[in-house]
Parts: C-alpha cells; sequence; structure tokens
C-alpha cells in the first residue's frame, strides 16, 4: 500500500527535530541529565505511563530546550477534562501513535489484501504540564536528581547487571567493550573512572551491545561495516539512556564530530532511521528489565528516597 502524504509528514517531523538538535551540536538522548533539565526522567503521559521508543527523544528534545523540568504531558483535551487549561500562546509539541488496522477489501486495485494486518503513525500534539494552569498540585512534581552514587560500586546495581547473565570481566585494560566472539563484556576497574555514575552508564551501553546477540535479540543493521558500527552504537547509547533514566543513574559519553555527522549523514539518507534505532533501543531495554527485574535499592536508600 503506498505512504500517505501525511504518513510520511511524520517521518520528516521527527527526523527534522533530532537533526536539528544534532546539527546544532546537542545529543538529544544526554540531554535530560543537563542544564536546566537536569533530573528529568522517561515522560510520561496523563495517567503516569511512560513514554516509549522516539517519542522519548522527542519529549526530552523539548523538555531540553523549553527547560522543562516536569515529566508529565497530556493533550489540550486531557487537561481540560482534568480542570486544567493550556496557557494562552503556549506551543504543543508532535509526537506519534502507531498502531495497526486490519485491509478491508481491495487496496490500490491489488487483490488479497482483505485480512492483513497493517501499520500505521499519525501524529498527535500535547503539552507539558508547565504549560498548563489549573491541573492537581501531583502533576507539577519535579523530576527527581540522579542518584549520588559516589565513586564506589553500588551493591544494587551491582546485583542488577549480574541479573542480566552477561559476563563481565575486569582488568586494567583502560577499554570498555562487548566482545561478541566469547559474549563476555570487558570493564576497566571502577575505581579508574571519575564517578561510579559514570562507571555505571558505560556498563549500561556495553550490555546494551550484548542485547543483540543472536541468543538475545539477535539484533541486525543494514549497510557497509562502517555504516553498521554507527548504526550500532548509536542504538547503544539510546540503549543506555533508557536504561540509566529507569536505574535513575547519569550516563556520560563523549563523542567525537565524525561520529555525529556519520549518523547525521544517515539519517539524511533515511528518513526512518533514527526511528529505527529508537525502536531498536526500546526493545533491548525492555529485554535488560524483563531479565534483571526492577532496580531494588537497599532499604536505607528507600528510606532516604
Amino acid at each position: 500500500m503506498a505512504k500517505s502524504a501525511k504518513e510520511f509528514n511524520i517521518y520528516d517531523y521527527v527526523t527534522n527535530t533530532i537533526l536539528a538538535a544534532l546539527e546544532a551540536g546537542t545529543v538529544p538522548w544526554r540531554q535530560c541529565w543537563t542544564g536546566e533539565s537536569l533530573g528529568v526522567p522517561l515522560p510520561l503521559r496523563a495517567t503516569g505511563e511512560a513514554y516509549r521508543g522516539i517519542n522519548v527523544l522527542m519529549l526530552w528534545v523539548q523538555a531540553h530546550e523549553k527547560g522543562y523540568c516536569s515529566p508529565t504531558w497530556m493533550t489540550y483535551k486531557q487537561a481540560r477534562d482534568l480542570g486544567g487549561q493550556v496557557r494562552k500562546g503556549e506551543k504543543s509539541t508532535t509526537v506519534v501513535k502507531y498502531g495497526t488496522y486490519e485491509a478491508k477489501g481491495e487496496v490500490e486495485g491489488r487483490d488479497g489484501d482483505e485480512g492483513q494486518t497493517r501499520a500505521y503513525a499519525r501524529a498527535y500534539r500535547v503539552f507539558n504540564v508547565e504549560q498548563i494552569d489549573g491541573l492537581a498540585e501531583p502533576f507539577y512534581r519535579k523530576a527527581e536528581a540522579p542518584r549520588d552514587l559516589g565513586t564506589e560500586a553500588d551493591p544494587a546495581l551491582e546485583d542488577w547487571f549480574d541479573r542480566l547473565g552477561i559476563g563481565i570481566d575486569t582488568s586494567e585494560d583502560p577499554r570498555a567493550y562487548y566482545r561478541p566472539s566469547t559474549d563476555r563484556i570487558h570493564m576497566p576497574p571502577i575505581a579508574t573512572f571519575e564517578s561510579a555514575s559514570q562507571f555505571y552508564g558505560v556498563l549500561a551501553h556495553e550490555s546494551a551491545h550484548a542485547t543483540k546477540a543472536p541468543h538475545r535479540l539477535d539484533r541486525k543493521h543494514t549497510g557497509l561495516s562502517a555504516e553498521r558500527y554507527c548504526k550500532e552504537e548509536v542504538v547503544a547509547e539510546l540503549t543506555a539512556a533508557l536504561v540509566a533514566t529507569r536505574l535513575g543513574i547519569e550516563t556520560h559519553y563523549d563523542q567525537n564530530a565524525a561520529y555525529l555527522q556519520h549518523w547525521i549523514d544517515a539519517m539524511k539518507a533515511d528518513n526512518r532511521a533514527v526511528i529505527k534505532a529508537a525502536s531498536m533501543a526500546q526493545a533491548a531495554c525492555d529485554w535488560m528489565f524483563e531479565t534483571a527485574g526492577e532496580l531494588s535499592l537497599p532499604v536505607a536508600a528507600q528510606i532516604a528516597a
């Protein structure tokens, strides 16, 4: 079935939004922990349910650009139904709803399509609660900043990563990497990192790479070797951002201009590239939490929280 102009516009809009941030030197999936947006967690719907996939990036971009610290977003109608009112002059943010429908009858001259399930993407608009007056006080809560992990190993996080079942080797080798041939991660000692949160952020990144193994998600990329490498690195970074946010820790990455330019070029060549990467990252994050469960904080930490 040919794609409608509206559908193409949705993919172009998403791609152009992320491209604009990248070309301005902003990496959208890292901005939730810097500047005025410190501590913004996964964006939430009015129901408290977390957004997923590309919508996380889209809302992180807006939270960073506008300085929103609240994680909750809702449609104009939802705000009105909850007793609120979007302030005059406030601009909405576009997010994407994905779904499926069952084809009925002949489609564009082709027989045999009836009963087939087809996917669709539809844009809709939301507002951050900081753009809305009159909502109940709980909606205006600010996001909590990531936990201060100090510079030593955190027992709860150690246990969580152990539950993934991915082997981890530690040596004085300063490199962090996942080796597919042995299905093991190598990490430098935690004491060699500036902070424990940096260590666990990198470990989340390498663990994300491990999810591509055939006996896990069997993730594959298209293109030449360098292009496949770049795509996998972006998926791993997006996954680490999602995982770290859910675990309440910061991530730290150093990316050079050539790396970002390669990804910018890939997005310009394929307006679905970033959406595919976000979908893969969401699947990897889901696998990690389905395998390890939620983070079990020590009793003392729960009391402090």
